[in-house]
This record gives structure tokens, sequence and C-alpha cells, in this order.
């Protein structure tokens, strides 16, 4: 029977369509190509991308040439750009503003198919932290007001290049789902008189049917009314809403439970393409008791088709207990 479910958070609700499959052997991905050839993010190329804003390198490299381990560098094609003013202004009912802002790469490894789950957990820590300084820095610009960090893996999730990478862009506008989102929180705390991502953490540890992995700092979750099978959210145990606040133990933490995560989904789901995104306050947010920030990984394993863009619903056909099951079962190599 399918069942309809509230997200908590949100207020969203999805179709949970147990019938339409169940295994993660009755997802077939139509096969991710990649074009194998040049790539411009491989060590000895440097020069084929714009100048890099940050690195981490050895000793004794040179600036925009090899010998580093991360290299964070400005979209070629960017969406949005950092120079110019806003010019924000309205035509009858219509609002305009110029595309400011900034699009940057990390390339989070010299070796051209590195994966969270392959690289030391040391260096996956030194990629969450350039996350972290990359927000810092931006929000030292008043025109900016949030920052979307995300990672797209596969053609079919939207990866142009096959070279492991993730990309941010800074917005000069909050954007919706993250108002929405945060709206939510604060009419939760509001009603209830406390944080509801620390509130279902707490109850989903209570139960323990959607707890997919935990350590000190970090729950992975199958969230109770997913949106696309093996959704996993990644949350921070205590209440926090900046990821850009948290320090260095935190990050080697959230290295490990990631490098976990993407290591449980590869061998579960036979490496699919997926999304990985960032979830966060607003840059220089006063009012940090009400969010809570985290990660979401997204398989690509179905797709957003009319019934979707139509009702706002979406159809899952993995009830999130049974994804909780699959993933706890991968078997990890460490």
């Amino acid at each position: 029977m399918p069942e309809l479910r509230r997200d908590p958070v949100i207020g969203r609700w999805v179709i949970i369509a147990t019938e339409r499959a169940g295994r993660p052997s009755d997802f077939q991905l139509q096969e991710d190509v990649t074009v194998e050839g040049f790539c411009p993010f491989c060590p000895g190329n440097e020069e084929k991308t714009p100048p890099e804003i940050a690195a981490y390198r050895e000793a004794n490299s040179v600036e925009n040439g090899p010998g580093w381990r991360i290299r964070v560098v400005p979209n070629k094609h960017p969406a949005l750009r950092i120079e110019g003013t806003l010019d924000e202004r309205r035509e009858g009912v219509f609002d305009r503003m110029n595309g400011i802002g900034a699009h940057e790469v990390i390339i989070e490894s010299p070796i051209h198919d590195s994966s969270f789950c392959t690289l030391p957990r040391d260096h996956v820590r030194d990629i969450l932290r350039v996350y972290k300084e990359r927000i810092i820095d931006l929000a030292n610009d008043s025109r900016l007001r949030y920052v979307v960090v995300f990672k797209n893996r596969g053609r079919l999730a939207g990866a142009s290049l096959q070279h492991s990478h993730s990309q941010l862009v800074a917005l000069p506008v909050i954007p919706k789902r993250v108002y929405e989102e945060r709206e939510s929180c604060t009419s939760y705390r509001e009603t209830r008189g406390g944080c509801v991502f620390c509130d279902v953490m707490e109850e989903e540890l209570s139960l323990d049917v959607r707890v997919v992995d935990r350590n000190d700092s970090f729950v992975v979750l199958s969230p109770y009314a997913s949106r696309f099978p093996f959704e996993v959210w990644i949350l921070p145990i205590r209440h926090s809403a900046l990821y850009e606040t948290q320090d260095e133990e935190t990050l080697g933490q959230l290295a490990e439970i990631l490098s976990r995560t993407v290591e449980r989904i590869d061998g579960t789901l036979h490496n699919p393409p997926y999304n990985l995104l960032l979830h966060n306050a607003p840059l220089r947010s006063e009012q940090t008791d009400c969010y809570h920030w985290h990660f979401e990984l997204i398989p690509r394993l179905t797709r957003v088709a009319g019934f979707e863009w139509g009702s706002g619903f979406y159809i899952n056909p993995v009830p999130p207990e049974d994804a909780t099951r699959y993933l706890r079962e991968s078997r990890l190599g460490s």
C-alpha cells in the first residue's frame, strides 16, 4: 500500500510507493558514459584553468603549477561574476539585479578518479576545510548573502568533467529553499521550543530504524519523508547553524563519516551518480538558535518528471527503512 509522509522540517509531503521497486538491483541505471581524453584539472594542465584562488601545495611548489593537493579556481564559465555592482531595480511587478556573485571549482585531488571513500581521511578533512575557508572569505563581501556548496558526481548528476571536484556559488540573495527551511525552523522553535533537526535526531536515535551510521559528532539518517531512493542526511549531533564555525576535530569526524557514507552508497548501488549538498545558514547570520546545518547526499536513481513538477510531490519507490537496512549491510573496506 502506498503511503503519504510529511517532512517534519519543511512540511513537504512525499509518496512512498513501495510496490514500484524495493531492492538496489531494481534500479537499472543508464550507463554513466565518461569521455576519456584531455582533463584540464589534472596536474600539468594548470594553465588551462583560470588562475587559482587558493591551493594546498607542497612547500617548494609554484602557484598555478604542479605540486598541489587541493586547488580552488574560478569556474571558466561562471553562472555569476564577482565584478560590478548589484544595481537592484524594479520594473512594474518585476524585480531584477545584475548577476553579481562568485562561482568557484574545488579540484579535490590531483588523482583523476579519486573519491571521498578512496582518499585518505586527512585529505577529505582538508577538502571540508577548504569549503569552510571559502565561505569565510566570501562572507567578507557584503553584496553576498548565501554560499551554495555542492558536488555533482557523474554525468547524470550534472558533472561535465570526470575529475573529482566540488563547486560553490555565492549568491546576492537567499535561495527560496533555504528561506523556507529557515522559516520552518523558526516556526517550529516558536511553537515547540526547540530545534526541529535536534528533535528529529533524538527520535531517530531512539527508534534506530533509519539511522545508517554515527560517530561521536555526526549521525547519518535516511529521512523519514525521503524524496529519493537512498537519500541520506549527515547532521552534526551538537546543534550548530554555521558550517564555517566547525573546528578541526569536528571536520575530522565529518571526513570519517562522509567517507564511510559514500563507501556505503557506492557498495550498495555500484558507484551511482549523486549530488552532495551543504545546507547552511545564510552569511553573517545573527539568529543561529533555530537552524541546523547539514549535508544531503542524493543518488540519482530516478528522474523528476511531470507529476513532480506539477504537484511539488515526490514519489520514492524505496521506503527509507529499507534503504537504511541495505546501507547498514554494505561491507566497508576499513
